[in-house]
């Protein structure tokens, strides 16, 4: 059948509802999985678009198709939590082979295409890049906010951490993100949502 290898590849990515991220959802009553953050980030990237810094020069179809295969590699390599310095050792590797395995499953040119995409997210160089990089970031630190933070709490995560983690993608990306993640640090300081 002539697209086998699409069915193969979408039926391999089921798997990713499996994959379980220290994030809780909204109501704080379970922990997400890692295709919920992703429907999630592509939604909140169409939303947010226009406080993007030089919208103009982003490609919203593309951060979105960023945003989507983006996580795909935690099939493979697990989701690694921003804030565990031990598990963020040899992060990029891992996930660079799992980003191989995943996206050879498909034919010429879309491999290279998903991979390409793959690799100018991690990079965070292009103006692209860098809005989808501050899409994945501030998505659960919203959740963190509005929630018991319960995922910092747990792993002892400090506000130095949150700031040196996600303030400089954040802000970079838009000024209006920006204000909104000084506020919401505000709210967590308050919160007592640091150790």
């Amino acid at each position: 059948m002539k697209i086998q290898k699409e069915i193969d590849f979408i039926l391999a990515v089921d798997a990713l509802k499996n994959v379980q991220r220290r994030n809780y959802n909204a109501d704080d009553s379970r922990r997400e999985n890692t295709a919920e953050h992703s429907w999630q980030i592509i939604i909140l990237a169409q939303i947010l678009y226009p406080y993007a810094k030089n919208n103009t020069e982003i490609n919203l179809l593309r951060v979105i198709r960023m945003l989507s295969i983006h996580d795909l590699v935690e099939i493979d390599a697990g989701d690694t939590f921003l804030f565990d310095e031990e598990g963020m050792k040899g992060k990029f590797e891992r996930e660079k082979l799992a980003a191989k395995k995943i996206f050879g499953i498909l034919d010429e040119p879309i491999s290279a295409e998903f991979y390409n995409l793959w690799i100018e997210f991690e990079e965070e160089e292009t103006p692209d890049a860098i809005f989808a990089c501050a899409i994945d970031r501030i998505m659960p630190f919203i959740l963190n906010s509005y929630t018991s933070g319960k995922s910092w709490t747990e792993a002892g995560v400090t506000e130095k951490q949150v700031r040196n983690m996600l303030e400089n993608a954040i802000c970079r990306a838009s000024d209006d993100m920006g204000d909104c993640f000084q506020l919401l640090m505000k709210k967590c300081f308050d919160e007592n949502k640091f150790s």
